[in-house]
């Protein structure tokens, strides 16, 4: 019997998907739901299970893009499985060069010389060598003399492509690989672009920063991390929790920048569920953690490492990154001092945490060393205005600087559930 596998809808606005990788060869033998395939849609990359044992063949190659309910391979169940050395799918993805990709090296120069040298004719009048006057231009600049080269233009004159392709012996170094390669971007990232580019034309959107003392936060982390940690079966204490729930606190005051704009309507929530930037191997994933006003420091850490994880291993599905009514976006990781993160549409706010670098500030008519961080509110002006705006980052800086009576009821052993 040969069973046809068609692509199944990942999401409910999801017309079709493109074939990222195969992980099995045609004429493999697959298990019941081996994986066989990762595709990508416009929102995240899933595994495709095999709907049977057999023989498969494959009906569509890496890179592809299928309809959703098209088929993709056929699965022969009467094939047998095969014993010894005979073909059967690796479990394992199998990694093959990427059929979309076209790299060009660079010549060197004695190659070029050759090759410009066998296609020229043979100097046999007083045009040989002799640069045209675009030629002259770009070979006076590059310092370089005619008779240095080979001319390939009519009886031997110099073009003005001769000289563009001349390599200088002497002045800017030139050796190296200079090649260069072309690879088709994923589906995942297409979206991701299209998204950001709709972001900055179709929002009037503003970005106004503030800075934080982390010298609180860092010293009720220092305190009871060790506690923390041994309590909640080795889950780290970070500064996550700390900026979800000092956001979540701050949407709740100012509700302007928990809501959004749905053509000629404003649409107003009385959750906080937040969008959390994270970075996959497939590129940037924007995975929610939901309801997050009602989470303790222990539920926020829990499931933002459980959304982290599953997108490094590509686990994240569409159901994991839909929705979300606001985004923390952490550069910081990554060093970044100050950015201007751009908004998760159709949201209307993002908050952007950057590195903690140690600066002198000013203290009670004292200057002291204290670890500081940058953080920006990108925001849609449409619907929030500037008072709401620097309302909600004032309010984020005051719970980060007194996290024990704003964000932890003035206990914190009973806010981290010690």
């Amino acid at each position: 019997m040969i069973l046809e596998m068609k692509v199944p809808s990942p999401g409910e606005s999801i017309k079709e998907v493109e074939i990222a990788t195969w992980l099995v060869k045609d004429g493999d033998y697959v298990e019941k739901d081996q994986a066989i395939a990762e595709v990508d849609s416009d929102k995240a990359t899933l595994e495709l299970p095999a709907e049977a044992s057999g023989i498969i063949t494959l009906k569509a190659e890496e890179g592809d893009a299928v309809a959703v309910g098209a088929v993709v391979c056929l699965i022969d169940t009467d094939g047998a499985k095969p014993s010894g050395n005979a073909k059967v799918a690796e479990v394992k993805p199998v990694a093959e060069a990427p059929k979309a990709e076209v790299k060009v090296e660079a010549p060197t120069r004695g190659a070029a010389e050759s090759s410009v040298a066998k296609a020229a004719p043979a100097p046999t009048s007083y045009a040989a060598n002799t640069p045209s006057p675009a030629a002259k231009k770009i070979l006076d600049e590059k310092n370089i003399q005619p008779s240095d080269i080979v001319g390939t233009g009519k009886d031997g004159r110099i073009t003005k492509e001769d000289a563009v392709s001349a390599i200088p012996s002497m002045g800017t170094p030139t050796g190296g690989n200079r090649g260069s390669s072309r690879t088709k971007l994923s589906m995942l990232r297409r979206k991701v672009a299209e998204r950001l580019v709709a972001a900055k034309n179709e929002t009037a959107m503003l970005t106004t920063f503030n800075e934080v003392n982390m010298t609180p936060i860092n010293t009720v982390r220092n305190e009871y991390k060790d506690a923390f940690k041994a309590k909640h079966g080795g889950l780290g204490l970070g500064y996550m929790s700390f900026f979800t729930k000092a956001v979540t606190r701050a949407l709740q005051l100012y509700p302007d920048v928990n809501s959004m704009i749905d053509g000629t309507d404003k649409i107003a929530y009385d959750f906080c569920d937040i969008s959390v930037a994270v970075s996959g191997p497939k590129g940037l994933m924007v995975p929610v953690v939901r309801s997050a006003e009602n989470l303790t420091f222990r539920g926020v850490e829990a499931e933002i490492k459980r959304l982290a994880i599953r997108a490094r291993d590509g686990q994240i599905t569409v159901d994991d990154m839909t929705g979300g009514t606001f985004t923390i976006s952490n550069g910081g990781v990554f060093g970044s001092m100050l950015s201007t993160p751009i908004i998760n549409p159709p949201q209307s706010g993002i908050l952007g945490m950057h590195n903690i670098i140690e600066r002198p500030i000013a203290v009670n008519g004292q200057v002291e060393i204290h670890p500081m961080m940058y953080v920006a509110l990108s925001y849609d002006h449409r619907i929030i205005d500037g008072r709401e705006s620097v309302g909600f980052l004032v309010a984020v800086k005051e719970a980060l600087e007194n996290p024990v009576e704003l964000l932890m009821g003035g206990d914190a052993k009973k806010a981290l559930e010690l």
